[in-house]
């Protein structure tokens, strides 16, 4: 069964008034949402795929009734594409994104946005459009930095580190760093990682750029390098979410896999299913890492073979 049809359902197609049991209303509307994001924040996927279809119904009932409701639905849209990116829904995540960016009121919820739609670009492979969509936005938002606010700094501080993304995959290491410097004047700027207006999607500062420069150094296929960044970052303060810690702990146990340490790769694993087991099925850079690593052993131990069920991994 496809639990995400009834998600994209909601998306495309716009419902009716009398479709609904009771006319929604702003604030428990606002409500809703508010009890919605921790489950985005914590990857809980089989909730959200039955919360949000009505909630997406409903706030588009409100919306097109009473114009105060844009600024939730862009919210709830740009929460559900990110969704979708992340469930690799790319047309569904294209389709909210876009719709989020129509209903946007002012820059900054624009340019997270657009932050989310980098990501988007980023994994479909169009390198080149993320880079200088990223570059773009980044121009547009760059703060003054004697009086920039969190949510300003964090904005610019993550179009960069989108920027950085896209210029090491595109074998631009020279533009990759450029964006990480700027990226990490930002972070010195704010001091300590910050989450502006409780966005976790917003969460930037001086970890979340050493995570980044750690991706980068994997993209680079460095993975000593990445091992050595690594011992310097206190992950142990992250909550183990998508956003940061997972895909940290993604390029540790890819580092360690090329580097043969395959025990320890595995355990990197195990903390990744700990803390976010329904995300793991959704990575196909999982799904490569353990592919490698079974493909070196001659038995495979009853962790392994779960971490392979876990990720869809046929062994």
């Amino acid at each position: 069964m496809d639990r995400w049809w009834p998600v994209r359902t909601a998306l495309a197609v716009s419902p009716r008034p009398d479709e609904l049991s009771e006319e929604p209303t702003l604030g428990g509307l606002r409500d809703a949402l508010q009890a919605t994001v921790p489950l985005f924040a914590k990857d809980r996927f089989t909730e959200l795929g039955t919360a949000l279809p009505p909630l997406l119904r409903d706030v588009e009932v409100l919306t097109e009734a009473d114009p105060r409701g844009r600024p939730l639905r862009a919210r709830l849209l740009e929460l559900t594409g990110w969704l979708m990116v992340q469930t690799r829904q790319f047309d569904a995540a294209e389709l909210a994104l876009e719709r989020a960016l129509d209903d946007a009121t002012d820059p900054i919820q624009s340019a997270a946005t657009v932050n989310t739609q980098c990501w988007l670009l980023l994994r479909q492979g169009r390198l080149r459009e993320a880079r200088e969509l990223a570059a773009h936005w980044a121009d547009e938002v760059e703060p003054r930095m004697s009086r920039a606010t969190q949510a300003e700094l964090s904005t610019w501080g993550w179009l960069l580190l989108r920027l950085s993304a896209a210029a090491i995959r595109d074998n631009r290491p020279g533009e990759a760093r450029d964006a990480l410097r700027l990226a990490n004047s930002a972070a010195v700027a704010l001091g300590t990682e910050c989450t502006p207006e409780g966005d976790f999607l917003r969460t930037f500062g001086p970890i979340t750029v050493a995570l980044k420069r750690t991706e980068n150094a994997m993209v680079a296929m460095r993975p000593d390098k990445v091992l050595g960044l690594a011992a310097k970052i206190p992950t142990g303060c992250l909550e183990p979410n998508s956003n940061n810690r997972n895909r940290h702990l993604l390029d540790v146990a890819g580092a360690q896999t090329e580097l043969r340490q395959y025990a320890e790769a595995v355990d990197t694993f195990q903390k990744i299913r700990e803390g976010s087991p329904q995300w793991l099925p959704n990575q196909r850079y999982a799904r490569d890492i353990l592919g490698r690593i079974v493909s070196k052993r001659r038995t495979l131990t009853p962790e392994m073979r779960e971490l392979a069920d876990l990720v869809r991994l046929p062994v």
